[in-house]
């Protein structure tokens, strides 16, 4: 008689009991890892949905065009806006891609969880407020800065004046954020200059001088005279002087050169070797000498055509005009003298 007929096998209880056990340490390792995985969860939902201690409540961050979303990302953990940078760009990605990140100043008036600041981002909600900045005609490009620059905070006034162009700065009222970046600030300035100019195009066309040509006497003609018709009348005179070989001869270059108005010139300033002295060169100056406003621009582009070549302006602002230097001397007894 065999050992196996008189006792039974015990390999499926051995059996049982071995899966028995392989199912308990599976049990064990799924609650340990749903655990762990409960874990992860909460600290994501806790670094997405809370804001991080420490937050730099009434901070400003300022976002650079161009600043990829790495960078950004890194800024804002260092600054303590978030506490995961790679899981802040998830959820940046989640609404936009990198390109659609608005730069400028942001300012963080209160706790913010990372998914509200990821929506602030795309949407450029910079939660600061837009300041209302007024250019007047014929303000420089220094002008306009130093306005700016007032006006602005964390404005970067030098950077401005060294990029910003004379005569294209066009004079207007505008509104900018702080810390809104200078490439921001200038191509505000370039698109409002195309769209303005639009207007004079057809009168510049058939003006028969450039572009530039007509900013350039435009920016003259802004500081000689106000009224429509006056600037018309002197455009005249001043194309005229250009046609017969004349200097212009005109004062309102030297607070350009020199920051002196026509009272406080002396003949050595008269003298001053720049290419801007209409008294020592011929012709139009080398660019604008300030940012004429649309009336200026659309009175170079249709001057009043006269034999006149003299022109002087009494104590009242009224314009007198001669043909020849005697009537001008004459004028400028009567009404000056």
């Amino acid at each position: 008689m065999q050992w196996h007929e008189h006792f039974p096998t015990f390999t499926p209880l051995l059996s049982a009991v071995s899966s028995w056990y392989t199912r308990r340490d599976i049990l064990e390792r799924f609650l340990i890892n749903l655990v762990a995985w409960g874990g992860i969860v909460y600290l994501i939902f806790l670094w997405t949905f809370s804001a991080p201690t420490g937050f730099p409540t009434g901070a400003y961050i300022n976002i650079e065009e161009g600043m990829s979303l790495t960078k950004i990302a890194e800024t804002f953990k260092q600054r303590g806006v978030v506490d995961n940078a790679s899981l802040f760009k998830n959820v940046v990605r989640v609404f936009g891609d990198d390109k659609h990140v608005l730069a400028g100043q942001y300012f963080f008036s209160r706790q913010e969880n990372m998914v509200w600041v990821a929506m602030r981002l795309i949407s450029g909600d910079f939660e600061t407020s837009a300041v209302r900045v007024t250019i007047p005609e014929g303000s420089t490009v220094v002008d306009a800065g130093k306005i700016i620059l007032e006006k602005v905070p964390e404005f970067n006034y030098r950077q401005f004046i060294d990029r910003a162009r004379e005569g294209y700065t066009f004079p207007d009222t505008y509104f900018f954020r702080p810390g809104q970046s200078i490439e921001a600030i200038l191509s505000v300035f370039e698109n409002n200059f195309r769209v303005k100019i639009q207007r004079a195009q057809e009168v510049i066309q058939k003006s028969g001088h450039t572009q530039d040509e007509i900013l350039i006497m435009a920016s003259l003609l802004e500081k000689e005279a106000a009224t429509m018709k006056d600037r018309q009348q002197i455009a005249g005179v001043l194309w005229h002087r250009i046609e017969i070989g004349m200097r212009l001869q005109v004062d309102a270059v030297f607070p350009y050169i020199l920051g002196k108005n026509t009272f406080e010139l002396t003949r050595e300033d008269l003298a001053v070797d720049s290419p801007y002295n209409t008294y020592v060169y011929k012709g139009l100056p080398p660019g604008p000498i300030n940012n004429p406003g649309l009336n200026a621009i659309l009175a170079a582009a249709t001057p009043i055509k006269s034999k006149y070549v003299y022109f002087l302006s009494d104590k009242e602002g009224n314009f007198h005009y001669a043909v020849t230097y005697a009537q001008h001397l004459a004028n400028k007894a009567k009404y000056i003298d």
